[in-house]
């Protein structure tokens, strides 16, 4: 149903009228210091593709890499952390593959189901839904702040930024970023498939803007959905505007522009700071979910219920690619 002739989330192949397998995998280099966090990161972000398509997930695979003489004890915490997030979904680990790698990784191979009736696609967006965004961003920012100051800087570098006038992470910034990504999107994703929505993503590596290209762009001419986000509604991390202004950057915030940037047109006043924010890459983020406005009753007494916290940032529209207002 869903596979490389029209890329989504994650491949979904039928079973029969009431079943579909939804098959994905995700992994990557650490984020973070501590290895129980990183493999709940990691394994939180692997999960999040089966969730963006509205299913739940059934089962998992380890995927790792390692030198030989990685110390043990952080390979039983990467995969003790990666267990927890599963054990979290209502799923288990069944086993996985590991190789010998010069830097290690992490990461997920899974496999979840969803009524085929009820999945939720990057194209199935319509004018007039409501968009919603299900966390805040700065993720990749804000890690990319703690590895350039924390207690891996060098003292050269710690000189040097200091001459500059430019911050050391904050740890509260850092744990709260943390925390958002340990969040699982099941939540998230269980509030929409209860307000029958049907046109969602996870926003990842290619940041709000990237993933929002995606889904005006799957949308095609057919549907004729463009989408409009008011920047001043978009939700950021703590820090994150003093970070940009510090120049901690992934390498997303120049490689999503040149990808995705002639889809995206910015009203002149929205700041710069801003505009990096939504190019930016994000590790494990929410969920960007287009609510039909005939649901929209429903959509915000299931998030007060199941206590989800979400902010409306814009709207689908008639037209094409992303308006930033």
């Amino acid at each position: 149903m869903v596979g490389l002739g029209e890329p989504d989330d994650a491949a979904v192949i039928r079973i029969d009228d009431s079943r579909a397998l939804i098959t994905t995998l995700d992994f990557f280099t650490p984020v973070v210091d501590d290895p129980w966090t990183f493999g709940a990161i990691a394994a939180a972000n692997a999960l999040s593709d089966v969730y963006a398509m509205g299913g739940d997930v059934l089962a998992c695979l380890n995927i790792a890499g390692f030198l030989n003489d990685f110390p043990s004890d952080y390979l039983v915490q990467i995969f003790a952390g990666g267990a927890t997030k599963v054990r979290e979904a209502n799923a288990a680990i069944t086993g996985g593959h590991t190789v010998v790698s010069p830097e290690p990784f992490y990461g997920l191979s899974v496999t979840g189901m969803v009524d085929p009736a009820r999945i939720m696609r990057k194209g199935g967006a319509r004018p007039g839904d409501r968009l919603f965004l299900t966390k805040p961003l700065g993720t990749g920012i804000i890690t990319t702040a703690a590895k350039l100051t924390g207690r891996g800087e060098t003292q050269e570098h710690r000189e040097e930024r200091r001459t500059q006038g430019k911050p050391e992470i904050n740890v509260h910034d850092l744990d709260a970023a943390v925390i958002s990504m340990l969040t699982l999107n099941r939540t998230a994703s269980q509030v929409a498939q209860a307000a029958n929505v049907r046109g969602a993503t996870d926003i990842t590596g290619f940041g709000l803007l990237g993933h929002g290209a995606e889904m005006a762009m799957a949308g095609g001419q057919e549907a004729g959905a463009g989408l409009r986000i008011r920047s001043e509604d978009v939700p950021a991390l703590p820090g994150v505007r003093e970070y940009i202004e510090a120049d901690y950057l992934t390498r997303g915030s120049t490689l999503n522009p040149g990808e995705y940037g002639e889809h995206v047109r910015f009203a002149k006043d929205v700041p710069a700071h801003i505009r990096t924010l939504m190019w930016e890459a994000e590790t494990s983020g929410g969920l960007l979910l287009a609510v039909p406005a005939r649901e929209l009753n429903r959509f915000h007494q299931t998030a007060t219920e199941r206590r989800l916290q979400c902010w409306e940032i814009g709207e689908v529209v008639t037209g094409e690619g992303v308006e930033v207002t």
